[in-house]
């Protein structure tokens, strides 16, 4: 059964960090290419930043550019998205998504991702 399970989320002040983790479980998903996307209260879900299988590829939204950054750890499992200089804006649950094995190339787009998780809430406080 696959698996991504979001960590890290909470409440911070504008200006601090926070550090989210996603956990995969279920298969290697070493190969594919993952995401962050985000849902504010009352707003579609929106791209945040992505990252290639290797890690050698990112991208990210303009609103986060400069401030976030995504990385992964494939011995692990794992996928990172270090926020910094947060916002009232970046109030958000932040979800996970992976593209599918053996689709490795970043994507903006949420049609591309295959498997999501439940979800982190970060709420940030002005």
């Amino acid at each position: 059964q696959v698996q991504l399970v979001e960590s890290g989320g909470g409440l911070v002040q504008t200006g601090g960090s926070l550090r989210l983790s996603c956990a995969a479980s279920g298969r290697t998903f070493s190969s594919d290419a993952m995401a962050w996307f985000r849902q504010a209260p009352g707003k579609d879900r929106e791209f945040v930043a992505t990252i290639s299988w290797s890690g050698i590829s990112t991208d990210y939204a303009d609103s986060v550019k400069g401030r976030f950054t995504i990385s992964r750890d494939n011995a692990k499992s794992t996928v990172f998205l270090q926020m910094n200089s947060l916002k009232p804006e970046d109030t958000a649950v932040y979800y996970c998504a992976a593209r599918g094995r053996f689709f490795q190339s970043t994507s903006k787009s949420e049609s591309e991702y295959t498997y999501w998780g439940q979800g982190t809430q970060v709420t940030v406080s002005s």
